[in-house]
């Protein structure tokens, strides 16, 4: 079951335990229900099973399920680790009997997911020998499990030349399979793992959704990658140098990761052309932390504006008992932009990373007729038009929709051979719109944004001599074929463009806020480099993923939340190498409050989709500064307690939250406030059917982690009229035996003066400062709607 989040954002937190009350009522209800329906389909449940229940007669907990919930061939993983219970293929009337076993805590539904889909690591403030790459040793010893589809094991990203041995520590396997052998591990890649049997029971049952299971004439039974986003990923986050590498002589170049040093195990969980499953996500989890990973990457998440409660989200779940075991979870925050509520992976103990632009580019320009020129971006690589004009055609302007957006047969050969074809964008692969011309006779295509997509673009390789244009252009662009009696254009190919002003900018596609489940936690937590990003590739496939495009190439150039997530696991290597004390949330604290907040101009970062200044909706805390993450001064740590406590906040009560966290709990009497979470980021909601005055007071811990005896001073930059913001102490003096202080925050809305933003709220920070360190937490205030 899915929690619409424009319903949830509007719910007072008071209203939470009736809701769940009537979730849980629900699900039984519909468990019920399911075992009396004459459709006993076989599905994939995923059971949370009390493990403390388990009768010592049983050696292992599979005995125990076995014998007790499911026959052997019925169960698919056995979770350990970082969630207890397992998954299974039973009938719904199975599933509501299993339920019924006081011994079993949850039972949902298998889901399917999707993925998020070398300059950047200078963009984040790495220099050679300096800062955080020197003092790290660039993350030798830090082991990053990446959760994705796999990876390609010859790349040079992937080389172990001059590493030193395997750390000791680690536990985990080379697992063999299709064209992988345990050769294909080493120093560097120290582990490979994949997980099929989710996909595999879908296939045999129908499964959940529309599902086509593993295709095996295109896929490889084994982590090797199909499908080169988890080749890209790996390499983004802890590729080693590669020198000469460029995508077909696009950002030609160096290409490094951000933690060069770092060690890689490759979790695959994710198969071409089908997704990647709940239960094979969390068995992916299960067996990282097992085997001793320091960092989890997860570039995987949901879409379409909804998101799945905590307690029924198995990355939320997995990455919850990874956090608590101390280690660190990056994920990306869903490519959903610009709408706001977009963002994904909500869960207030992982990262959640949106993704801005960087310094590079790859321009074209449409040149028409007229001499009017339009600048768009593209990756073609192939023969050049020259300056030879040729005739231009918009099909849309027929009005018919598949038309306009090039779809499969519907162009007439007549109306474009010869032509560069005007293509809409939407509702197909961006390049394949250009197969679809090329297949009509067409020579050329302007891809076209609409309103919907403003004007953001991302570089495509095309096949044919093609560019994408923003909105604006576009519509001048079919404006002069509407008016014009024989329009004309061509395209002028550019190459790489470095130094692009201004950088970053928010990219339009990035999940924006406020959190659809808790807008009392501000997502995302913050950005990093997500458009354009070189990385190695598989040679499974072309670089557009097509099965028409049979080019091979050694690195790629992609763009989504997929792309900036591994950015901040390579980073939480470099931190963990050079602070190996720090927890999690330390790590979390110290790029969030040492963000940065203005472009390569030294203006306020922007926002791609309008023009206009970025919110902390768009970018969170800001965007990622490696070296000042380094040194963050202070910082903001949570305990597992602290979690439970949030999590009691918010109307979950003991069993339902066991659920997540494995442990039994117990919820305080006096409930706390979910604004008095210890997070980095503050967000503060208040009803708007209150009058006058309204005042919120919470609490907030910082660790100090610089200099022993300092004083910080606080700096307030409030939002605008209407709100008032006081903090005390104002100042905090740290010593030998003072390494934790507290402060409390006032927050007053004069609801006769408040004016919010479109999305309902308004915006400040509050900083502590030492005279070096500048500790920096985004605030935002918002009003409510009760139910």
């Amino acid at each position: 079951m899915l929690c619409n989040r424009s319903l949830m954002a509007r719910l007072p937190v008071q209203t939470l335990p009736l809701l769940l009350f009537f979730f849980f009522f629900f699900i039984n209800f519909r468990l019920e229900t399911l075992a009396q329906s004459t459709d006993q389909a076989v599905k994939t449940f995923i059971f949370r099973v009390d493990s403390h229940s388990k009768p010592s007669i049983f050696p292992t907990h599979y005995h125990w399920y076995s014998s007790e919930f499911a026959e052997p061939l019925q169960i698919l993983h056995v979770y350990d680790t970082v969630f207890h219970g397992f998954s299974a293929s039973v009938s719904p009337k199975q599933a509501a009997s299993i339920l019924q076993n006081p011994s079993v805590l949850a039972a949902f539904e298998d889901h399917r997911r999707q993925l998020h889909t070398t300059r950047s690591p200078q963009f984040l403030g790495l220099r050679n020998q300096r800062g955080l790459w020197s003092e790290s040793d660039y993350g030798s010893d830090v082991i990053i499990g990446v959760v994705d589809t796999g990876i390609w094991p010859e790349r040079r990203s992937f080389s172990d030349l001059n590493l030193g041995p395997v750390p000791a520590r680690w536990k985990g396997v080379c697992e063999t399979g299709v064209k992988f052998t345990s050769a294909n591990c080493n120093r560097k890649l120290v582990g490979a793992r994949f997980f099929a049997k989710g996909h595999e029971a879908a296939r045999g049952s129908g499964g959940p959704g529309v599902v086509s299971g593993i295709n095996e004439t295109v896929e490889y039974r084994s982590p090797r990658d199909a499908d080169g986003h988890g080749t890209h990923t790996a390499s983004t986050a802890a590729g080693r140098y590669s020198f000469r590498a460029s995508m077909a002589g696009y950002a030609s170049g160096i290409a490094k990761g951000v933690a060069p040093k770092a060690r890689v195990a490759a979790y695959k969980v994710c198969w071409k052309d089908s997704g990647c499953f709940d239960s094979d996500i969390l068995a992916a989890f299960d067996s990282a932390v097992a085997d001793g990973v320091d960092v989890i990457s997860i570039s995987i998440g949901g879409g379409g504006g909804i998101s799945s409660p905590y307690y029924l989200d198995p990355i939320a779940i997995g990455s919850y008992g990874a956090v608590s075991k101390g280690v660190f979870v990056s994920s990306s925050a869903g490519n959903d932009g610009p709408s706001g509520m977009s963002v994904t992976n909500l869960a207030p103990w992982l990262m959640s990373v949106g993704a801005g632009t960087i310094d590079r580019n790859f321009p074209a320009d449409i040149i028409l007729g007229n001499g009017k020129k339009f600048s768009g971006v593209s990756l073609y690589s192939g023969p050049p038009l020259g300056k030879k004009m040729y005739p231009l055609v918009y099909p849309g302007k027929s009005g018919v929709l598949a038309t306009s957006l090039c779809m499969e047969n519907s162009l007439d050969s007549t109306l474009v051979r010869g032509k560069i074809v005007i293509c809409d964008r939407g509702s197909s692969p961006r390049v394949a719109k250009g197969l679809v011309v090329r297949k009509a006779g067409g020579v050329g295509m302007i891809l076209a944004n609409g309103a919907s997509n403003g004007e953001g673009l991302v570089g495509d390789a095309h096949l044919i001599p093609a560019c994408g244009l923003g909105a604006n252009e576009a519509d001048a662009v079919k404006s002069y074929v509407s008016s014009s009696p024989n329009p004309t254009a061509t395209i002028n190919f550019r190459g790489t463009v470095i130094g692009i002003k201004p950088a970053p900018v928010v990219a339009s596609f990035s999940g924006r806020g406020p959190s659809g489940l808790n807008p009392e936690i501000l997502k995302p937590d913050l950005i990093a480099p997500g458009v354009n990003i070189l990385a190695a590739w598989t040679d499974a496939v072309g670089p557009t993923g097509l099965d028409s495009d049979n080019r091979k190439v050694e690195f790629n150039i992609l763009s989504g939340t997929s792309m900036a997530c591994p950015h901040v696991s390579g980073a939480a290597a470099l931190l963990k190498s050079a602070h190996p004390d720090w927890s999690p949330a330390m790590i979390r604290s110290a790029m969030m409050t040492t963000a940065t907040l203005v472009d390569n101009q030294l203006k306020p970062m922007t926002d791609e989709a309008t023009g206009k200044t970025a919110t902390p909706y768009d970018f969170g805390a800001g965007l990622l500064n490696l070296d000042l993450a380094m040194d963050p001064g202070l910082v903001y740590d949570i305990t597992n307690d602290d979690y439970v406590s949030f999590l009691c906040s918010i109307g979950y009560g003991p069993r339902t939250i066991q659920v997540i966290t494995r442990s039994p709990v117990n919820c305080a009497a006096k409930k706390h406030s979910p604004e008095n979470f210890n997070y980095p980021s503050m967000a503060v909601l208040f009803s708007n059917l209150a009058n006058g005055l309204s005042s919120k007071t919470f609490m907030r811990t910082v660790t100090n982690v610089g200099e022993v005896n300092s004083v910080y001073s606080i700096k307030v930059d409030p939002p605008p009229k209407g709100v008032t913001i006081t903090v005390k102490p104002t100042k905090l003096a740290f010593s030998p035996a003072v390494k934790k202080l507290r402060y409390m925050v006032t927050v007053t809305v004069d609801s006769k003066n408040l004016v919010l933003d479109d999305l309902g709220a308004v915006f400040g920070s509050l900083s502590w400062s030492d005279g070096k360190h500048v500790v920096r937490s985004p605030l935002v205030v918002t009003q409510m709607n009760p139910l």
